[in-house]
């Protein structure tokens, strides 16, 4: 097994007044030659917007976007004519395809936002742009996995243009759990979102994230309660 540490406090920050991301990998103006992207995962920026934040109207192709609200609400229109709102416990899934244009912005003018969003490489370019969304039930993934993103029907999860597969779960403290792969060769992007857990021997904090390749499973111990996302990707 291959492992590749990715610290919350090494990651790359900007101050844009209305929004604070946080970068995993190198966006905008951040750049570091080592985090350029893990396998096909491109970009998983940790937004911080404030109320009334927007981004305007802007093109993307050929990349599958994916959004993860934590708190607040976010709004989203594109030019396929998908539009809703997303919020705690949905998920948002947009191919950009051949080329999409597309705005965000939060649903509150005072209330603040914050969410991932991950990019990830298509399998099939050019494919006709495409918006999904859909809300999960957050108990069904306490101390076990509950896939949200996936190309497998079997998995009831927004569809994506790739062999990955994104899984969230809420650990127990104390509590255990196998993470295996549903594509052979696949490595995983494990984030911590809130909490603390070992992987393998490797503790990991509140936003830490380690990239393990080479191997098909690994286990997980929870150190507190944790909120975890595994992000499972071919490596070419």
């Amino acid at each position: 097994m291959k492992t590749l540490l990715f610290k919350a406090a090494d990651r790359g920050t900007a101050d844009y007044g209305w929004l604070k991301p946080n970068y995993y990998f190198s966006f905008a103006q951040y750049h570091d030659p080592s985090k350029v992207h893990f396998g096909l995962l491109r970009v998983l920026n940790d937004d911080f917007i404030d109320g009334g934040g927007v981004f305007h109207t802007h093109p993307h192709d050929n990349m599958e976007i994916v959004t993860i609200p934590f708190t607040g609400a976010i709004k989203h229109k594109d030019s396929t004519g998908g539009q809703g709102v997303i919020q705690a416990g949905d998920i948002q899934i947009m191919s950009a395809g051949s080329g999409v244009q597309h705005s965000e912005a939060n649903a509150s003018a005072t209330e603040p936002v914050t969410l991932f969003q991950i990019w990830v490489f298509p399998k099939e370019r050019n494919i006709k742009p495409r918006y999904d969304q859909k809300t999960f039930d957050v108990t069904a993934r306490d101390n076990k996995w509950q896939t949200v993103v996936s190309p497998i029907d079997a998995d009831n999860a927004l569809w994506i243009n790739q062999d990955a597969r994104f899984s969230l779960t809420n650990l127990k403290a104390g509590a255990a759990i196998d993470y295996t792969n549903g594509f052979k060769g696949n490595g995983v992007f494990l984030v911590v979102i809130n909490g603390s857990v070992e992987v393998e021997g490797q503790q990991l904090n509140k936003r830490d994230a380690l990239g393990i390749s080479e191997t098909d499973s690994f286990s997980i111990k929870a150190s507190e309660d944790a909120e975890l996302l595994a992000i499972e990707i071919p490596m070419n």
